[in-house]
């Protein structure tokens, strides 16, 4: 298999369109070093720099996710990534809200849409619902976002795959401290331990998190630990043991806010949250076992296995059913087969996830629980098995395909019946096979354009299936997956040595298209409306500036839009019928969803001082609050959604004292103080459709760490 590595100077002639481009970025040398480029594994499960790929995808390192920052939450560094938004909801009693090339933006709760995955662990059910409090970020290597056609390959979802890789532990065994503290009395302790004794390498971390929040009635405490053994079995082999543990006690949950409200106080909460006390607890533990082995000098094979735990009890804004709890038992386990032959490499393998809720529902009466009123076993199983290729057909040309089956099962066992409740039991299975292909075209030593094209489906989840508008009980069976065709043309190249571009056009049609109908009280019901379509164009810069100087560059644009008109009850004032419905025309944009995002960010850093600084900045566009693209209620003043600019700014220190390391850090985030809604409820029937985000906050931290 060539690679720029062994083979720098490929024979490409100098066409028109090389010119061209050259020309547009500018004088190129003759060589770049694209090995700077990072390497990565989510787009075709095997090691490969992200420059020879034919997709969308980039890599969050270590020193992005943690260094300078709290390093809890994954909205402090993915909105780096284009085609990402990361929307904070400022509540840990909810998860933080992502967004993938307009996926994921309907979501009440947590994460769908886009795939999760911690150390090949998924951390989405298999239904799709996921959430990024997982992720532990004080011993996270990096973060991959893989976005567009190829991220079908990984089954159930449409907007793409996020995965971190847990870091290997020091030479050294290594012990560390780390203490951050600043506004809105948030605070945050993290120990983190690592090594390598003989056959055996080590990392782990344990970490609490605990704050009063930004708002009334959002106080949170977040415990965590993460911990990866990784044992030598051999000089062909390896086993690595992975655990995790989250707790999350009595987080209280603001809500949303009205206009009116936001204009009034913004950091109030709503005052159903008060009268309910809506909150969230949560523990999840979880542990796999992942086998790695030669199996020759071409094959290699990968297994893994893993399973675990979840309780969550949640106290919603509501007296009937106004507390949803589960219960869930978790498994799952996965067998890939890897060989490499010249120019050709194959990948195969299948998975297999399960997840069964023990889920009850009870009254909520004025924050205490009340009298069963829903009381089931539901369980989700997604089976898939998938090929995968690639082969450099020439110096200047590689071809790239796939192909998965999915098959997604649910069923629900209802063990609350009496005269006013009819069995409510039933199942569904949805399946659907997802190809993909893509090609690089080596333009020139230092620039590679690409294509892909694939297709993509997205089941609902059990928490859009859970409840049928009034006065229908049961399980929304009828909901029915979307399937998405998406296309994609791009460049990757490199200005100079070490500045590197990428752009990226992309389209997605979509069918089938899943939508909230009614949203209330914090319980949504959904529907199918009909095509969707969503285009859009990313942009990425990144590279040294000189004397010092880093800049970094994330821009999208993103036209989501309704290209068939449907009736929603998303926006009005409940009860929903006939009579309240709203139309939604053909030709909306899809609410969530900003028109551009912008991330920005120049560092300079002092190597002889050990000083590092940046100044970051974000712009956002309008995004609409509902289907109908309006602001439906009277009592609404001018709509606070609107674009906004916000920046931050970071310093610190760092000494090396022979085996001890310090650092100090001071950041002041939102800078000039602008007032902005951070994350929107989409087709809140109440006008709730708002969380504001902080004025100007600050966080101080200091680190030390020792190897003995």
């Amino acid at each position: 298999m060539t690679s720029r590595k062994n083979n720098p100077h490929p024979a490409v002639p100098a066409t028109p369109l090389a010119i061209c481009i050259a020309a547009a970025f500018g004088s190129l040398p003759a060589f770049a070093q694209t090995t700077l480029a990072p390497v990565v594994v989510t787009a075709t499960r095997v090691e490969q720099s992200s420059f020879d790929l034919p997709v969308s995808i980039d890599s969050v390192d270590a020193a992005q996710l943690r260094e300078q920052r709290l390093g809890a939450n994954i909205s402090e560094s993915l909105n780096r990534v284009p085609g990402t938004v990361v929307q904070n909801r400022e509540t840990y009693s909810q998860e933080q809200s992502l967004v993938i090339r307009g996926f994921g933006a309907r979501s009440q709760f947590g994460v769908r849409g886009v795939k999760l995955i911690a150390d090949g662990i998924p951390a989405s059910t298999p239904d799709g619902q996921g959430g990024t409090g997982l992720f532990d970020l004080a011993t996270a290597k990096r973060i991959e976002v893989l976005r567009g056609a190829f991220s079908a390959l990984y089954g159930n979802h449409s907007g793409g795959v996020v995965q971190v890789f847990t870091e290997d532990g020091p030479a050294q065994p290594t012990l560390g401290l780390s203490l951050a503290a600043g506004s809105y009395g948030t605070r945050r302790e993290t120990l983190k331990f690592g090594g390598d004794a003989g056959i055996v390498n080590y990392i782990g971390s344990i970490s609490r998190l605990e704050t009063d929040g930004y708002r009334q009635w959002s106080e949170a405490t977040k415990d965590q630990a993460n911990v990866k053994l990784r044992i030598r079995a051999g000089e062909k082999s390896t086993v690595t043991l992975i655990g995790n543990y989250l707790d999350q006690n009595n987080n209280q949950d603001p809500l949303g806010l009205t206009a009116a409200q936001v204009s009034a106080d913004r950091r109030q909460a709503q005052p159903a949250a008060l009268t309910f006390q809506t909150r969230r607890n949560l523990d999840n533990m979880q542990a796999g076992v992942v086998f790695d082995t030669a199996l020759s000098d071409a094959d290699s094979l990968r297994a893994i296995v893993y399973g675990g735990k979840r309780s969550n009890e949640q106290y919603l804004a509501l007296a009937a059913n106004g507390v949803s709890a589960f219960d869930r038992d978790f498994q799952g386990t996965g067998l890939r087969w890897t060989h490499r032959a010249g120019a050709l490499t194959l990948t195969a393998g299948g998975d297999y996830e399960r997840a069964q809720d023990l889920r009850q529902g009870f009254a909520n009466n004025g924050g205490s629980k009340g009298a069963l009123s829903r009381d089931e076993i539901n369980t989700v199983y997604q089976a898939g098995a998938y090929a995968q290729a690639q082969w450099d057909v020439s110096k200047s040309l590689s071809l790239s395909g796939g192909l998965r089956y999915t098959r997604v099962s649910f069923s629900s066992e209802d063990h609350f019946i009496n005269a006013t409740n009819p069995n409510d039991s039933g199942k569904a299975k949805h399946s659907a096979w997802t190809p993909t292909v893509g090609a690089v075209f080596k333009l020139t030593p230092t620039i590679n354009l690409y294509a892909n094209a694939g297709r993509s489906f997205e089941t609902p989840t059990f928490i859009e299936l859970a409840y049928q508008p009034a006065p229908a009980s049961g399980l929304n069976f009828a909901l029915q997956p979307s399937r998405s065709n998406q296309y994609e043309i791009g460049v990757k190249a490199y200005v100079t040595n070490d500045i590197k571009v990428n752009v990226a056009l992309f389209k997605i049609d979509t069918s089938n298209e899943i939508v909230i109908n009614t949203n209330a009280g914090g319980r949504a019901t959904y529907q199918n409306a009909g095509d969707t379509e969503r285009r859009g164009i990313e942009l990425a810069i990144d590279g040294p500036l000189g004397a010092g100087f880093n800049g970094t560059l994330a821009a999208t644009w993103i036209d989501a839009k309704f290209r068939d008109g449907f009736s929603s009850c998303g926006g009005v004032t409940p009860p929903c019928n006939a009579a309240s419905q709203i139309a939604v025309n053909s030709g909306n944009t899809i609410p969530g969803i900003p028109r551009y995002s912008i991330y920005g960010e120049l560092a300079w850093a002092y190597q002889p001082l050990g000083f590092s600084s940046a100044l970051e900045a974000r712009w956002n566009g309008k995004a609409e609050v509902n289907d109908a693209n309006r602001t439906v209620r009277a009592d609404a003043p001018a709509d606070p959604v609107a674009a906004y600019f916000v920046a931050g700014l970071r310093a610190g220190f760092e000494q090396k004292l022979g085996n001890l390391k310090l650092s100090e850090f001071v950041r002041v985030d939102n800078l000039f103080d602008k007032k902005y809604i951070g994350a929107i409820y989409v087709n809140d029937q109440n006008g709730r459709y708002y969380a504001p985000a902080p004025e100007r906050n600050y966080l101080v931290g200091l680190s030390a760490s020792y190897a003995f």
